[in-house]
């Protein structure tokens, strides 16, 4: 079983940052790639950011390219997500997410993961 713990949300404005954290525990972090997927109110739950398993590879959704920048720490069983130039838009929870079996390449759909940390909430104000 994986246990998934976000941290870091909050109420900002606008052209705000905000660093979210997601600790793991109970595997072997380093044998799996890592996602931060966002849902906000009435939406379906979309892809963010992804790294692979030794933060080699990157990618993003196009909305916030440029702005967020995705990172792990596989000594600290630690995933971030660096949100910079905050827009209201951002506003949404945002999920940590890890696959069912080792994938060492960055996957983007839900479809992909099997544990989802509890979500924490990010709010931005205009």
């Amino acid at each position: 079983q994986v246990q998934l713990v976000e941290s870091g949300g909050g109420l900002v404005q606008a052209g705000a940052s905000l660093r979210l954290s997601c600790v793991a525990s109970g595997r072997t972090f380093s044998n799996y790639a890592m996602g931060w997927f966002r849902q906000a109110p009435g939406k379906e739950r979309d892809f963010v950011a992804g790294i692979s398993r030794f933060g080699g590879s990157a990618y993003y959704a196009d909305s916030v390219k440029g702005r967020f920048t995705i990172s792990r720490d596989n000594a600290k069983n630690t995933v971030y997500l660096q949100m910079n130039s905050l827009k209201p838009e951002d506003t949404a929870v945002y999920y940590c997410a890890a696959p069912l079996v080792p994938l060492g390449g960055v996957r983007t759909t839900t479809e992909s993961y099997g544990y989802w940390g509890q979500g924490t909430q990010v709010t931005v104000s205009s």
